[in-house]
């Protein structure tokens, strides 16, 4: 056949990273691939040609899409143009779904083959978007069995490919090597506070978490507290937050390095997301947290079709870790469950028996089964033979 030819598209971090693991996969099989769409310096490193900048697509917030809607309205248009006249074998979306669904679905129409990876959590709120998803994608490329399961029930096809961390991150942790890379104390009992990366996550649990850190050193003196800022605007953020109202706190601020905070920390307190997986993989004890402002909030909890909002919980279908929300989120309720976190007991050991069985259901070498995945879809649509990047 001639030359292999993948559009794709990734519009945060996250996305570069899954993208270029895809890439680097699939650049194994076919090694005279073409790559064109949008990715970010990993992406472009594996030899995909950005057509425009990732950053552009990176916009949280519905105030700040707005402000963008027309740029990015550009941006998809001109996707489906360039995409309609020099046709890829099959487009591949990465996450931002709200950008790349209906891109998704616009080339779907013209007869290119559509995958999505990274399932949106249309099993959490907003369910009747598997629908629409029905419509846009061909295949769905799922980091979590539940959601796997989820777009069964829907007749959608789909794979789990589990998620690369659990790859990335050993099955076993070196907690003394993070201490002594992180130039933290052996003796001690070390709490993590991981409030956010984001302006937002920042705003309403900083001041919380460090609140908790201070009411936690009153009733143990041993304790000694890490917290990592995504970048360097967050750290001076902090560090300023720090200084002007918690300079009592034995408290090690860090730029970047979370994987390490995290692996050397004895438990955690942390902010609903992502991080919580990580957390997940390296077994810590962990105390899930979120605030946002109170009409979001009223607003997201009537959409919320889910049990939990944590991946521990989510991946258990059990409450593995207390999730404490909104107005609860304050000392007198976060400091006895990190304390209880804290303590070495049969409950403890359980619930990092428990993390070590998931860390194994989610390594499956994720790049490696979404490129198998993707050449069977083009195998099926007859665009490479049956034999073709086995």
């Amino acid at each position: 056949m001639s030359t292999l030819r993948i559009g794709i598209v990734a519009g945060e971090a996250s996305g570069d990273i899954l993208g270029a693991g895809l890439l680097a996969e699939l650049r194994q099989r076919f090694p005279d691939i073409e790559i064109e769409g949008i990715g970010g310096e990993l992406m472009q490193a594996e030899g995909c040609d950005s057509l425009y900048p990732m950053e552009r697509l990176s916009v949280m917030g519905l105030v700040e899409v707005l402000g963008r809607l027309r740029e990015l309205l550009g941006i998809r248009k001109s996707l489906v143009s360039r995409f309609c006249q020099h046709r890829p074998d099959i487009f591949i979306g990465i996450d931002s779904p709200d950008f790349t669904l209906n891109l998704e679905g616009k080339l779907r129409v013209a007869g290119i083959p559509t995958v999505h990876y990274v399932s949106p959590s249309v099993w959490a709120w907003r369910s009747k978007r598997v629908f629409k998803i029905l419509k846009t994608t061909d295949l769905m490329l799922t980091l979590f069995p539940f959601e796997a399961q989820f777009y069964e029930q829907h007749a959608m096809p789909v794979e789990f490919v589990g998620h690369p961390l659990a790859n990335m991150i050993p099955l076993e942790p070196d907690q003394p090597g993070a201490r002594s890379d992180l130039d933290l104390p052996h003796g001690q009992r070390i709490v993590a506070l991981m409030p956010g990366s984001r302006g937002g996550e920042l705003k309403y649990l900083a001041e919380p978490f460090l609140d908790t850190a201070r009411w936690l050193l009153k009733r143990n003196s041993d304790l000694v507290f890490v917290m990592p800022a995504a970048n360097q605007e967050r750290f001076d953020h902090l560090r300023a937050l720090i200084d002007s109202r918690y300079s009592d706190l034995p408290i090690k601020l860090v730029l970047k390095r979370s994987r390490e905070v995290l692996t050397a920390a004895d438990a955690v307190l942390i902010a609903s997301g992502t991080a919580t997986l990580e957390a997940l993989l390296l077994k810590k004890p962990m105390v899930v947290a979120y605030r946002m402002a109170p009409i979001t909030y009223k607003i997201i909890s009537r959409l919320l079709s889910s049990k939990y909002i944590s991946l521990p919980n989510l991946l258990a279908d059990a409450p593995l870790v207390p999730e404490i929300l909104q107005n609860e989120v304050r000392p007198e309720v976060l400091g006895p469950a990190i304390e209880q976190a804290l303590i070495d007991s049969d409950e403890q050991s359980a619930l990092k028996q428990r993390f070590y069985e998931i860390h194994l259901q989610l390594r499956q070498d994720a790049s490696k089964k979404a490129a198998d995945a993707i050449v069977q879809l083009l195998q099926s649509r007859g665009r490479l033979s049956e034999d073709a990047g086995v």
